[in-house]
């Protein structure tokens, strides 16, 4: 073999060697659990330091816990740990859903192919609502804040049920996940409805109970949170056995 050979092959074996191969399962969890950790932080410490100005609304009726919007958005230093953590995962959650993309053409019938590429348009336009809700606060823009959480709630839905829809018409269908995907979204759309339900019963009525209506809303809106978080944690069964491998021109998943 000619010097120029050797050369070019050892080039080549550098170009396409990998920096780093993580195991999907772990980099999953970790984008999940930054969100996870941020929203549980931002509960606990508006409950113990900003309780009264985090659980006030305009009924002047005692509660027991903060809104979302309240805990996330109103204080510091939940405000920039909430928003640092969302900025965080936004691109590894760009990157599932393109992989998710390119997971569906080989899983699905031709014929089922446009539900997927819905579901990936759905699954982006989700992301970028929780991204404008978290950096616009319901107490500074509350006009934007309010579009982009019902933006949000409404497409993490239509994505959800889709991709419950989607799996069940897989090729080889992945039972695992497709059960506690079942799971999540039940326990969303029905936290969801208790969720509406209090909050307008509790802006209606203001009735001054303990525990107040309020607290309901927000332990359900906490509930509806989680299993959206939970629900997106199943890819941890639809990647299983597969790696993130970060090379020098990009980044790609691998059969491990």
């Amino acid at each position: 073999m000619s010097k120029e050979a050797r050369y070019g092959l050892l080039y080549s074996e550098y170009e396409f060697s990998p920096y780093l191969r993580v195991p999907f399962e772990k980099f999953a969890l970790v984008v999940v659990c930054f969100p996870l950790l941020a929203f549980v932080f931002c509960i606990g410490y508006s409950v113990l330091f900003n309780f009264e100005s985090a659980t006030y609304t305009h009924c002047q009726v005692y509660n027991m816990l903060p809104s979302i919007s309240a805990a996330i958005g109103n204080f510091s230093p939940q405000r920039e740990i909430w928003q640092g953590a969302i900025a965080i995962h936004a691109v590894p959650r760009f990157y599932v859903a393109f992989e998710y993309l390119h997971h569906h053409y080989g899983v699905l019938f031709p014929q089922d192919l446009w539900i997927g590429q819905i579901a990936f348009f759905l699954n982006i336009i989700e992301n970028v609502a929780l991204i404008i809700l978290s950096f616009f606060t319901s107490s500074k823009f509350y006009a934007v804040h309010e579009k982009a959480f019902i933006t949000f709630i409404l497409v993490s839905e239509m994505y959800m049920i889709l991709t419950c829809i989607l799996q069940s018409r897989y090729k080889k269908k992945s039972r695992v996940s497709l059960k506690w995907k079942k799971r999540f979204l039940v326990t969303n759309i029905l936290f969801l409805i208790a969720a509406v339900y209090f909050f307008m019963r509790h802006n209606s009525l203001c009735e001054p109970y303990v525990p107040t209506i309020y607290t309901l809303f927000a332990l359900s809106e906490y509930i509806v949170v989680l299993s959206n978080m939970a629900f997106h944690l199943t890819a941890y069964f639809d990647f299983e056995n597969k790696d993130l491998v970060v090379y020098k021109h990009g980044v790609a998943l691998t059969e491990r």
